[in-house]
């Protein structure tokens, strides 16, 4: 698999002495589902701040095959929405695409293709406080997805819905990066949604957060909602788990 961006030796040390981040390297490949799991305060939020250019490493670098991105070639989904409270779904979709100067006719076309995407087709005029947290959380989504990005950063996105709402995003948040080759780095506390998700699940120590294991997650495609209760399914969620319990012994 051809590299995207690739860290070396990276590591946070915020202005108020916290250090984030140990000595982190890691390699994304293009077309990669890439999930980060670790337990609370590991980092896993940090580092994908600093992938996303949000927030610069105090030492090591970040290498972009093909060079860095250009704006809105990285899209970033965080925890919560925070969707614009006075927009509709179609102008908080735009938004990205009118910061950026696209023209209204191209914007249009790509505004009304990302919110089919996430199947919102026929809620363009809604406003969020119509809508319920799964479907704000997707129009987040095809916000981030409008500027048609060469990489999609998830922070937990649905760590706050129920397990309903948040597997039924699962399955469609899958079956979007199946059809459409992204490439994808989502932080999840759950090893349960990492190993569903992910093509490869990289396990973080707890603070200073570093790359204590990882696991590829050999399952086949399409992953459909039965895989949940596959054998197979439990027997990785087992292994990932058992290198999640290792990371925080050590």
């Amino acid at each position: 698999m051809q590299k995207l961006v690739s860290l070396d030796g990276v590591e946070k040390i915020y202005p108020n002495g916290t250090r984030a981040l140990g000595s982190v390297a890691l390699s994304v490949g293009q077309g990669e589902f890439l999930s980060l799991l670790g337990p609370s305060g590991c980092g896993k939020s940090t580092l994908l701040r600093i992938l996303a250019g949000l927030v610069p490493p105090s030492a090591g670098a970040v290498s972009w095959i093909g060079g860095a991105p250009k704006a809105g070639e990285i899209g970033f989904v965080f925890q919560e929405p925070t969707l614009l409270p006075w927009a509709n779904v179609f102008d908080n979709v735009r938004l990205p695409l009118r910061l950026a100067g696209a023209p209204p006719h191209e914007a249009r076309s790509r505004i009304e293709e990302a919110i089919e995407l996430v199947g919102l087709g026929g809620f363009a005029g809604a406003y969020p406080r119509e809508l319920s947290g799964g479907m704000r959380m997707r129009v987040s989504i095809a916000r981030a997805l409008v500027t048609h990005p060469r990489i999609l950063l998830l922070d937990e996105p649905f760590a706050a819905l129920d397990e309903i709402t948040r597997f039924k995003l699962n399955d469609d948040l899958l079956a979007l990066w199946e059809s459409q080759h992204w490439t994808v780095v989502f932080v999840t506390h759950s090893v349960f949604e990492s190993v569903f998700l992910s093509s490869r699940v990289v396990v973080m120590s707890p603070r200073p957060g570093s790359i204590a294991a990882e696991r590829a997650v050999d399952l086949p495609h399409p992953r459909i909602a039965g895989l949940r209760t596959d054998p197979a399914y439990a027997d990785r969620c087992r292994q990932v788990s058992d290198l999640l319990a290792g990371a925080m012994a050590a």
